[in-house]
């Protein structure tokens, strides 16, 4: 197998108001809910860097479509890491989290590793750490 990813799917509770967080909150660009027409394929697609897509799709149709019940949600089992070029853009996202309404779980702070972070959730609770790493500088 080819270590390549092409979809990251998050499940949500409530499209719509997923929808308005990442696209209306973070800006995030998106053709909005596609496949209402399907009883289970209402989802929506942001394109991401190099063809990568996050993709929001409703925990009952990954259920439905992957046959396994719908489990206990745990915000430590992953997350998704939004790398800036400064301190000065990490309280930026964060703040811009916040204002869309994401819960500062941690603010940003100086790491351990010489770097800068701070984590929030969105509304389903999916764990964002938003970092800056001095070693990744362009």
């Amino acid at each position: 197998m080819k270590p390549s990813i092409t979809v990251i799917t998050i499940g949500v509770n409530d499209l719509e108001e997923s929808l308005r967080f990442y696209r209306d909150g973070l800006g995030f660009p998106t053709e909005g809910i596609i496949g209402k027409e399907f009883k289970y394929g209402a989802v929506v697609f942001i394109q991401l860097q190099g063809g990568l897509r996050l993709a929001l799709w409703p925990r009952k149709s990954i259920s439905h479509d992957s046959g396994l019940p719908i489990g206990l949600a745990s915000s430590t089992e992953m997350t998704l890491g939004h790398n800036v070029g400064s301190k000065v853009e990490v309280d930026a996202v964060i703040q811009q989290a916040k204002s869309a309404g994401a819960m500062i779980v941690k603010p940003a702070h100086d790491t351990f590793w010489g770097g800068y972070s701070g984590y929030f959730q969105d509304p389903d609770g999916h764990l964002w750490e938003i970092v800056w790493n001095p070693q990744w500088e362009e």
